[in-house]
């Protein structure tokens, strides 16, 4: 039971107004209401100019998210002392969960972190300094020159030719984040830089298929960041903080439930509303109308409704049949009986069926009409926003002490949030207090306690938000100022209510409801008195000192006491004590690699932006899906 207190849906309580309910926050009653106009039309637009450093989600863009990849990167490389490359490939084993990696490393030690994500740091002899001039390719058997050849980390060295033929194959195969050494039970991770130099040189445009997959890991693979579902597609990813069951909205205007990236739908989880969705579009209750008003004819099998009071029925197909059972008759029958037939004999299971069926169908209309009542009212009620401009206006032309006119604006949002709520409320309750999900999880009492409790709040909630919608449809822009100041103060009033019996009823859900549940977990996103929370812009890394400092920090790293100098932000590494040395004759990444250090110290890398298409002058978006991109 819920020790909450509720508001009586009496006559008398219905009255309950503002100054009432401000009995029990405050004393000083003109200057509260007072306060709480304005407190309520500034909590509103804080709430709406919420700054980067107070928003709990954040857009990723084309620009920033090289940005946002490299953040977590830098994280993991000042714990870990690690390369880029290896970072990497730590952060997408671990879905990018930073404190995930810090847990296994707390847990399980530096070996087995790196065993398991395939990370492989050997202080190693160089290839070069082997005696011999050519190395034998244990993949196509043939001898070939020591410039020829390429060592991964995991000390296995193929023939470059092998390794491009690898790489394709797995980069096509959609592998490309993971590509695993070819050596037989090696499980180590290939070096990134290395897999973009050999590809480059065979197929460019597969090289860079490739450096789209990288940089799209961060959302494709990171559980706390996801594309915007928006239609078309913005091109922008949200990234939240802390909590997955939250709802968000991205700067196109698009909000969503982060957790199922459907719609915003609380306070139904994100199971009951794909359930309540799938079964507003198809057929199901079609099919239970029909077994609740038709029988199936026994030749043909098409579904047939009785239009009289005979139970001797016709199909159009010539075949008579009883109505009571079914069955197929001869056409003789009495007023009483049907010649040669009799199906007197009670048959349990049948007959439970249609009523089953029956009751199943009177319940899911009962809601559905509730739950598309308050939809077609949000939808009508939209049309307010452009009424309400021109009532100010009419108002403000007036020769009147009224100016503040704040109050209309701040009473239509919360008519729409309330709206909102109650809509999706209905959807709600009928999975919460029927058989689909919950049947094992309450009793018959302790259910129709529950419901009773649920239903009674959001009584409360329907009536103020039915008053609410009444006071701002009026024609107050024909009024004296005494009655448009008294429209003011029941909006206000019923305002501050609907969104204190908005509160109630999460509460309820969160901690009656859901929160008692024991065999299944079901989580929906907090409620907010200011609505869906618009993510703010994430910074653009940009500057030369942050630039500088990770340039460092890429290209003079120590791995095991060993420094570590790579080429390019993820390159290839040279130990300064000689003792592991890459070289590739033929890909030329010396020169690419001054081009790159040019560009990643100018704080831009050409690499990492949209580039012109092979087959047109088009740009296309790094921060699209791939398959997006491919269909293009």
């Amino acid at each position: 039971m819920s020790d909450f207190t509720y508001l009586s849906s009496s006559d008398d309580d219905d009255n309950y107004n503002y100054s009432d309910y401000k009995q029990h926050e405050d004393e000083d009653d003109d200057e509260d209401e007072e306060e709480l106009h304005d407190g309520f039309e500034n909590d509103d637009d804080d709430e709406w100019n919420t700054s980067s450093s107070s928003s709990s989600s954040q857009v990723i863009t084309k620009e920033s998210l090289l940005a946002a990849q490299r953040e977590d990167l830098r994280r993991v490389m000042d714990m870990l002392n690690l390369s880029e490359q290896h970072a990497r490939t730590l952060l997408i084993h671990h879905r990018w969960d930073v404190q995930k990696v810090l847990a296994v490393l707390v847990e399980k030690g530096k070996d087995r972190l790196y065993a398991e994500a395939g990370v492989t740091v050997l202080d190693r002899k160089c290839l070069t300094s082997q005696s011999s001039s050519e190395v034998t390719c244990i993949i196509c058997m043939e001898d070939i020159s020591v410039e020829e050849v390429t060592e991964m980390d995991c000390g296995h060295c193929f023939c470059n030719n092998c390794w491009t033929e690898h790489f394709i194959v797995k980069i096509n195969e959609g592998q490309s984040r993971r590509i695993r050494c070819m050596a037989h039970k090696c499980h180590a991770v290939c070096d990134e830089a290395v897999i973009r130099n050999l590809v480059s040189a065979r197929d460019p445009d597969l090289a860079e298929r490739f450096e789209r997959f990288l940089l799209e890991s961060y959302i494709e693979d990171n559980r706390m960041v996801k594309w915007c579902p928006s239609v078309p597609h913005c091109g922008n990813a949200i990234r939240v903080e802390d909590d997955q069951y939250c709802e968000v909205e991205c700067t196109c205007g698009k909000q969503f439930c982060f957790g199922c990236s459907s719609e915003a739908h609380s306070p139904c989880s994100c199971l009951m509303w794909e359930l309540w969705t799938k079964k507003c579009k198809d057929e199901s209750e079609t099919v239970n109308w029909m077994t609740a008003h038709t029988k199936p004819c026994p030749k043909c099998h098409k579904p047939v409704e009785k239009n009289g009071g005979c139970n001797l029925v016709s199909c159009i197909c010539g075949q008579p049949f009883c109505w009571l059972c079914g069955g197929a008759t001869g056409r003789d029958h009495t007023w009483t009986s049907i010649s040669g037939h009799s199906c007197g004999r009670y048959k349990e299971d049948q007959n439970q069926k249609a009523e089953r069926a029956k009751r199943d169908l009177y319940r899911y209309m009962h809601y559905h009409n509730r739950y598309k009542a308050h939809i077609d009212s949000f939808k009508l009620e939209s049309k307010l926003k452009e009424s309400t401009q021109n009532k100010i206006s009419i108002l403000e032309g007036k020769d009147t002490t009224l100016r503040d006119f704040s109050w209309v604006t701040n009473g239509l949002y919360r008519l729409f949030r309330s709206r909102r709520v109650l809509s999706y409320s209905y959807a709600f309750a009928y999975y919460m207090f029927g058989d689909d999900l919950f049947r094992d999880e309450m009793t018959k009492a302790e259910r129709e306690i529950k419901q009773n409790l649920f239903e009674d709040q959001q009584q409360q909630l329907e009536s103020n938000v039915e008053k609410l919608s009444k006071y701002l449809g009026e024609n107050y822009e024909l009024y004296d100022k005494g009655k448009v100041m008294e429209i003011r103060m029941q909006v206000i009033n019923l305002s501050v209510i609907t969104d204190k019996l908005c509160k109630k009823m999460y509460e309820c859900i969160e901690n009656d409801l859901l929160g008692s549940l024991q065999l299944a977990t079901h989580n929906i996103a907090p409620y907010k008195s200011k609505g869906v929370e618009k993510a703010s812009e994430f910074p653009i890394w940009s500057t030369k000192a942050n630039i500088a400092d990770s340039h460092d920090l890429t290209h003079n790293t120590k791995i095991d006491g060993v420094t570590v100098e790579s080429n390019g932000p993820s390159g290839t590494q040279n130990n300064e004590s000689g003792s592991s040395t890459r070289k590739h004759t033929n890909n030329g990444s010396g020169g690419s690699s001054k081009k790159q250090r040019a560009d990643y110290e100018s704080g831009c890398s050409t690499r990492k932006r949209g580039r012109r298409e092979p087959h047109g002058d088009g740009l296309f978006d790094l921060n699209l899906p791939a398959e997006v991109l491919d269909k293009s």
